[in-house]
């Protein structure tokens, strides 16, 4: 469970410093998306660290593009 918790949080802290040209929905939504989907991949996979990543990962991508769709309508 540790090794995934410094997983995680080594992902988020990445995901972080590629966020400073982005609006305040994709920031969030990276953010989030990867927090939630690192947690979702670690409990499918047992709490495998691949499993964190590859969640992390996925959750991120896709929470980068739901904030970017929000912030396209919220200008």
């Amino acid at each position: 469970m540790m090794k995934s918790l410094i997983a995680l949080c080594a992902v988020a802290t990445l995901g972080l410093s590629a966020c400073s040209g982005m609006g305040r929905g994709e920031t969030v939504g990276t953010v989030g998306g990867a927090a939630a989907g690192g947690a979702v991949g670690s409990a499918v996979t047992g709490g495998r660290t691949l499993g964190t990543l590859g969640g992390a990962a996925i959750g991120g991508y896709a929470g980068h593009e739901a904030g970017a769709n929000y912030d396209k309508k919220h200008q």
